[in-house]
């Protein structure tokens, strides 16, 4: 391993045990991929450079808050008032669905992981929602969405969930539901407000995280996709759905080939059936019989 790569888990490590948090030394090591032993050298370095790293009677590890060389880390490692409006400011000005965004979140949230990074890179009006929920995934407890406004079934009603992970920017969350016995995909602006109940996950084996392509469909499964493009269509691609740039390339002049997957054919079919004069479905056979019925039915 480089020097590099050497500091950058050393800080990662460094700013875990700082952020008012503590940890299980095996769940430290799978957060940051670092062998026990090595996690154990690290915290005897922080010791001898006069941090007060402390182990509680359960088994959980963090820097303790209250001396000299905490309040002097403390000041580095997170943001001023000033700061997070700017930062705020500079990440909002970008799409939700840039993968710039996305990227600098996930280094943002995997760094600091703290409520004042979640106060300062999402909107304040999901502030609150999305620590509870982080909260409730941190200490493996069960949540109540108050006032779920649900598309699918066009209702608003509370649901009971076990929640898993974030998608980017934070716009969903995973969640098994136990009444419906099914990980879902759940908008967090959908959400009025966040319960955490004292009841801890009763089904981690069932927690299993789907998948989102760039249409902003999500689903368990992957479906290989293949479109030959002009330069209107791939254009008009990347302005509406800005994760598919990476899935595009240049073939000829003036054509570009998108080949990635697509969670069901709703979204790229919609995409498709607007711009048929400019783009050549390659594959699947499926999408082009899902196509033609749709234009058959004129259900579009």
């Amino acid at each position: 391993m480089n020097d590099q790569a050497k500091i950058e888990r050393t800080i990662k490590l460094l700013l875990l045990l700082s952020n008012g948090l503590s940890y299980r030394i095996k769940e430290i090591s799978e957060k940051l991929e670092i062998s026990v032993r090595t996690i154990y050298r690290y915290i005897e370095t922080f010791k001898n450079a006069g941090l007060m790293v402390e182990k509680n009677c359960s088994g959980y590890w963090k820097i303790e808050r209250n001396t000299e060389q905490y309040k002097g880390l403390h000041e580095l490692l997170q943001f001023s008032e000033e700061e997070s409006y700017i930062l705020q400011k500079a990440i909002h000005s970008i799409d939700d669905n840039n993968a710039l965004k996305s990227n600098l979140i996930n280094k943002l949230y995997s760094l600091y992981n703290s409520k004042r990074v979640i106060e300062t890179i999402i909107r304040k009006e999901n502030s609150e929602s999305i620590s509870n929920i982080t909260f409730a995934i941190e200490n493996k407890k069960q949540i109540k969405l108050v006032a779920y406004q649900s598309a699918n079934s066009n209702m608003v009603n509370n649901r009971v969930l076990e929640p898993i992970k974030f998608t980017s920017n934070f716009v969903s969350i995973w969640c098994y539901e136990p009444e419906k016995k099914a990980t879902k995909l759940f908008k967090t602006a959908r959400i009025k407000k966040v319960e955490v109940l004292n009841k801890s996950w009763e089904n981690t084996e069932e927690h299993k995280i789907g998948y989102m392509d760039c249409f902003r469909i999500s689903s368990h499964e992957k479906i290989p996709v293949q479109l030959k493009l002009n330069m209107r269509a791939r254009n008009l691609l990347i302005e509406e759905y800005p994760l598919s740039e990476k899935d595009i390339s240049e073939t000829e002049n003036n054509a570009f080939l998108f080949n990635s997957y697509v969670c069901n054919f709703l979204g790229v079919g919609r995409f498709v059936l607007g711009l048929m004069d400019d783009i050549v479905v390659l594959s699947p056979i499926d999408l082009k019989q899902y196509l033609n019925s749709k234009i058959k039915n004129k259900i579009f």
